[in-house]
């Protein structure tokens, strides 16, 4: 008999090869069981921003043992996972990742502003737009249009549709948010369910609504309340710009992923993104601006986007010319905070 392997327990195995794992996830913890109904099977496919992320090859990237471990923790105990790290470090690729090999469909993105409001991520109601063709109905001795035209959920209020399988959400740069946000959503995270009040008040003579989801489909809203059945594999991503409330960190999950340039893991981890990018042969090719990125001046900030940019353009400047492949690198990969670090690679 073959002696079980210390990664069995894995959902999500971090290889890039797609499978059904999710369909072995145990019943979620008593205080973490919602009963939203009824329920919905289908799922629109990955979309056209994972592709980018993750590339065409799609390959999975180089995460430690227990970096796997707490994503997933935080997919068999329902709960959110907050990831902090420097830019590039693959906070956002991780959550666009765990769709792709899990099959749970395309990903539900909020990207956070300082002006972003809880609802915000759950729906928006266009009331001006309502009230003037109303009117302009009046006027033209025409019905009115349903109300639930003028109804859109947002990216957290679709995740928490009553969906059979979790989708995955990616709040990105939740540091960015003004100071009341984080307890807003994880009010909303907790509950796993909240009401549109528009949809309430009509309830008694209209219990069910159409409305408009972040994937441009159609639901019905029954009562105006939504309830989560599968509660969603959310992916909270933050640049360390900010610190967050207690109530917060003690109901999330915390991985903090290195800068690759800071790591044991920071090569593997680039040549496996580089990899998804790029075809073998030209892979092979970036392995000196992979060391060179890694070597950089210490304590200077650079994000891995620009070194597939810099990648990408020696490699196409070299199909017609012959540029200098150093300084064409150097000026792609200058530190972020160049102000404190200088402009070079040294």
């Amino acid at each position: 008999m073959t002696e079980p392997t210390e990664t069995q327990w894995h959902i999500y195995r971090g290889t890039g090869e797609p499978h059904d794992g999710i369909a072995r996830l145990p019943p979620a913890p008593p205080w973490r069981d919602f009963d939203g109904a009824p329920v919905i099977d289908s799922v629109p496919p990955l979309g056209s921003e994972s592709n980018r992320r993750l590339g065409g090859g799609r390959r999975g990237l180089a995460w430690r043992p227990e970096e796997l471990e707490l994503v997933n923790a935080a997919i068999y105990l329902r709960r959110p996972l907050l990831v902090t790290g420097d830019p590039g470090s693959g906070k956002s690729t991780l959550a666009h990742a765990i769709a792709h090999e899990l099959g749970l469909g395309r990903v539900l993105q909020w990207p956070i502003v300082s002006r972003s409001t809880l609802r915000d991520g759950l729906y928006t109601y266009d009331a001006i737009a309502r009230l003037q063709d109303t009117q302009m109905a009046e006027l033209r001795g025409e019905e009115h249009r349903d109300i639930g035209e003028y109804v859109r959920l947002g990216p957290l209020g679709t995740a928490l549709l009553p969906y059979a399988r979790p989708r995955v959400l990616l709040v990105d740069e939740l540091d960015k948010s003004d100071i009341d946000l984080p307890n807003d959503l994880l009010n909303a995270l907790e509950e796993g369910e909240f009401r549109v009040p528009e949809l309430q008040r009509i309830a008694g003579r209209r219990s069910r609504v159409e409305v408009v989801t972040d994937d441009d489909e159609t639901v019905v809203v029954r009562e105006g309340r939504i309830r989560c059945r599968a509660f969603p594999i959310v992916v909270m991503t933050s640049n360390g710009e900010r610190d967050f409330p207690a109530p917060l960190l003690r109901r999330c999950l915390h991985l903090d992923l290195p800068s690759p340039r800071n790591d044991a893991w920071g090569e593997a981890r680039l040549g496996a993104m580089v990899r998804a990018h790029f075809r073998d042969g030209e892979a092979h090719d970036a392995e000196e601006l992979i060391r060179a990125f890694l070597e950089a001046a210490p304590g200077s900030l650079r994000a891995a986007d620009q070194l597939l940019n810099a990648i990408y353009l020696t490699q196409e400047a070299t199909r017609v010319a012959q540029p200098d492949r150093q300084r064409l690198a150097e000026l792609l990969m200058r530190p972020l905070d160049h102000g404190e670090h200088g402009s070079g690679l040294h």
